[in-house]
């Protein structure tokens, strides 16, 4: 197979750069920076998964059709996170005035009891009959 091959030391400084990566990973894990937790842990990851795969495998030194693929492969990525990501913060809201009790995120309104039923029946007929 012929193509381009790296120095040792790029695979070296990688691998080093993927090692440090992990251990911030591991501390900003520990350290509580509110609703900003998820969006850092994911940049580090994506800082990670970009480097693995432009060196490991190979992605910086292939053609241009390749590199369309890989792009397309991480707008479509982005796409299913997006819509999975609106799906889980959709959830518990009240989409009417019961809110969404059905799908059991909602709290369920008791029934009336029987008597005021029939009353308000009765003064239905009522007001009908004038």
């Amino acid at each position: 197979m012929s193509g381009h091959v790296s120095p040792k030391g790029v695979y070296y400084a990688i691998f080093g750069a993927l090692m440090v990566l992990t251990v911030i990973t591991v501390y900003v894990a520990t350290v509580n920076l509110g609703r900003f937790n998820f969006p850092v842990a994911l940049g580090i990851a994506i800082t990670k998964a970009t480097l693995v795969i432009l060196f490991f495998m190979h992605a910086k030194y292939t053609s241009r059709l390749t590199k369309l693929f890989v792009g397309t492969a991480f707008f479509f990525l982005a796409v299913l996170l997006g819509l999975s990501l609106t799906d889980y913060l959709s959830r518990g809201l009240k989409t009417y005035p019961g809110g969404a009790a059905g799908s059991g995120y909602g709290v369920r309104m008791p029934r009336p009891p029987a008597d005021l039923t029939r009353e308000t029946e009765e003064e239905g007929t009522e007001r009908t009959e004038h």
